[in-house]
């Protein structure tokens, strides 16, 4: 039986429900219920229409609970009166959840947990091996999530900018635990593009490919951060890159463009590139002028400076990152990279010893620290 089929179904199954009558976390437990339900049986008996079976599986298990529920006693005379389901009927439902777990009012990490739940099919307790919380706290993060959005109907199209925000969080969390969140969020990215046609779907889901592609050439065997310039680029997966080539070509030509659009457009030129020596980082430049045009994001003036020191100099870099705010999150490592490029180690070791202080994560630490240390080795000679 192909789990991973099942967890594809979960998401349009849950909506199904939803549609009928029930409140989303009760929805969400029968679906729950009835994928355990699957696992038993397939194997033996494998129904012609998968779809079809959990669903009705699911509204039964979802009748039975209200039925125990003394509360519920209205509820349950109103959706027994509904006719039971048969064939089911192929709708946007799985789109239709997208947009409730990216819910305005969840916060960005509830968003995030619940979307993995409902739409991604993964359990409570993957997820929270993936975040490296205890599961009983992810499970009540979960609950409030669906509590949040029980109820809510949505009476205009969602917000796709909302969604893509949580898809890409996913996305950038990596790899932690049994699930690779990183594959779970390209996964869940190509099945949005399937419900929706748009440019900025398109755009994110080939960002997504083609920095995952670079993936393999990221860490050493001991973990740590290979830089981008050193990176083997033979590692590199080339059907990723061709894929995510294809889909920002694709998205480009409906000539709108949008911030993801244009942060793929720049990995997919740091991917064209044979070496770090042929970047074509003159182009990268008008990249990033496009992006903080769309954004006026610090984030990608960070990342424009340091481009602009590739193509016209560091110093030239320097000049594009004073404006900047000396509290923004690795303006010190790029400070310390261009000062390096400029021949001022002495500077360049102190401020990497400072972003090593800042940095987000261990192995971002670790590599910034080595750079210190390295640079602190040469100046004392």
């Amino acid at each position: 039986m192909d789990e991973a089929h099942l967890r594809t179904l979960s998401p349009e199954v849950i909506a199904v429900l939803v549609r009928r009558g029930a409140d989303f976390a009760a929805a969400e437990d029968a679906v729950q219920d009835s994928l355990i339900e699957a696992l038993r049986v397939w194997p033996d008996a494998p129904p012609r229409d998968p779809k079809g079976w959990l669903v009705a599986v699911a509204w039964r298990k979802f009748l039975d609970a209200a039925r125990a529920d003394a509360t519920r006693r209205r509820r349950e005379a109103r959706v027994e009166a509904e006719p039971l389901p048969g064939p089911a009927a192929e709708m946007d439902d799985t789109l239709w959840l997208y947009f409730l777990c990216a819910h305005p009012a969840l916060t960005p990490a509830s968003a995030v947990a619940l979307t993995l739940r409902a739409v991604g099919g993964l359990t409570t307790r993957q997820i929270a091996q993936a975040y490296l919380v205890p599961e009983a706290t992810m499970a009540q993060r979960i609950s409030r999530a669906k509590r949040t959005v029980a109820g809510v109907r949505l009476g205009r199209p969602g917000d796709v900018a909302t969604v893509l925000r949580v898809l890409y969080l996913v996305f950038n969390e990596g790899y932690s635990g049994d699930v690779d969140l990183a594959a779970e969020a390209i996964r869940l990215t190509r099945q949005l593009a399937a419900h929706i046609e748009h440019e900025e779907v398109a755009g994110l889901l080939a960002l997504m490919l083609l920095h995952h592609a670079r993936r393999p050439a990221r860490t050493r065997a001991d973990g740590g951060l290979v830089p981008l310039v050193e990176q083997d680029r033979s590692l590199w997966d080339t059907g990723l890159i061709a894929e995510g080539v294809d889909v920002l070509q694709r998205a480009l030509a409906r000539d709108r463009l949008g911030e993801f659009q244009a942060q793929a457009a720049v990995a997919a030129l740091h991917a064209d590139a044979r070496s770090a020596e042929e970047t074509d980082w003159v182009q990268i430049v008008e990249w990033y002028d496009e992006l903080v045009r769309l954004t006026g994001s610090p984030v990608a003036r960070l990342n424009r400076a340091v481009a602009v020191g590739e193509a016209d100099g560091p110093q030239a870099g320097l000049a594009a990152l004073a404006g900047l705010d000396p509290a923004l999150p690795r303006r010190a490592a790029a400070a310390a990279y261009l000062h390096e490029r400029a021949g001022d180690a002495a500077t360049a070791a102190r401020l990497y010893a400072e972003a090593a202080r800042l940095a987000p994560n261990l192995p971002e630490r670790d590599h910034l620290t080595l750079q210190a240390a390295r640079l602190n080795a040469v100046l004392r000679g």
